[in-house]
């Protein structure tokens, strides 16, 4: 009965469940539409439509068609009722695991697929053989400018493909380095910073920090900025391996979050037990991370209870 309120989707239990009740109120119903949001939603996901297509033995237009549709619904048709306005990243890059082994795809969808019109090439080509014929070297003033634009447009190409290649293999070093993080999660992360990745890939560190801003990846654990796993070090107690700060970051915020709220834990008593698990902090970098992670001081945990 809920369901059946407007919007539509409102009372749904999941985002497959919202976009299904959409689809089953469209006039006419679109049977494809209700099969690919039933089954299909992980291949939609990754824009595979070949995929869908074959295993739906439909025609690729039809799922194009589909797609489109799908993509007309409101995923949170409960926003309609917010003021501020859900900003949604879309990933630049594709971590999956098949099997045993991490697979990597890059999200083309958001660049531009240019090439170099025929028809231009043609007027070079024709003026290049009409020259020829008539004995005359070189070329006029159109065909100058024609060539000095195809030369543009394949330089702008070329530079596109180049900047897909490299977000590719920083994503590569990354993943090469911080496998323990993708495996087991963000305790696991380890110290990184431009340097060793411009090292990895032979390029320099500003190019890195260029191709890694604004750039996000989905993983199994998660979607982040590439950034994020650019780390400073916390030393270990024991001299041995040195930590992410982030990775620190998030035990703090662990051992915030199973306190006893009628005995919170003091920054010291934090840094007396992070030295127990072989971190090595300072009581003024656990009051620093605490603040940056939104977490108030003990005492002021404590009156919150």
């Amino acid at each position: 009965m809920i369901q059946n309120f407007d919007p539509i989707g409102i009372a749904a239990r999941n985002l497959k469940e919202c976009l299904l009740l959409q689809a089953r109120f469209m006039t006419p119903r679109n049977e494809l539409v209700e099969k690919i949001i039933e089954a299909h939603m992980v291949e939609l996901e990754k824009h595979n439509i070949p995929s869908i297509a074959k295993t739906l033995n439909e025609p690729i237009e039809k799922v194009v068609e589909a797609q489109k549709i799908i993509h007309e619904f409101e995923p949170r048709p409960g926003s309609i009722f917010t003021e501020s306005e859900t900003q949604y990243i879309t990933p630049d890059i594709y971590i999956n695991k098949v099997g045993a082994q991490y697979v990597i795809s890059m999200n083309d969808d958001g660049i531009p697929r240019l090439r170099v019109s025929n028809y231009y090439k043609s007027i070079v080509q024709k003026e290049a053989a009409a020259n020829k014929e008539a004995g005359t070297p070189g070329g006029g003033q159109a065909k100058e400018y024609v060539q000095d634009k195809l030369r543009a447009a394949m330089w702008l190409i070329r530079s596109i493909q180049n900047r897909q290649k490299t977000i590719f293999k920083v994503t590569e070093a990354i993943l090469a380095r911080q496998k323990d993080f993708f495996e087991k999660g963000t305790q696991h992360l380890k110290p990184m910073v431009l340097k060793d990745i411009a090292a990895d890939v032979g390029m320099h560190e500003s190019t890195i920090s260029r191709v890694t801003t604004n750039k996000y990846v989905h993983t199994p654990v998660g979607t982040f900025e590439l950034k994020y796993f650019f780390n400073s070090s916390i030393s270990a107690g024991d001299g041995g391996e040195a930590l992410a700060s982030s990775a620190v970051k998030e035990r703090i915020k662990q051992v915030i979050t199973r306190e006893d709220p009628k005995k919170p834990l003091s920054d010291q008593q934090i840094v007396d037990l992070l030295l127990k698990e072989n971190i090595d902090i300072a009581r003024r970098t656990v009051a620093k991370y605490r603040e940056m992670l939104g977490l108030l001081p003990s005492s002021k945990r404590k009156r919150a209870f």
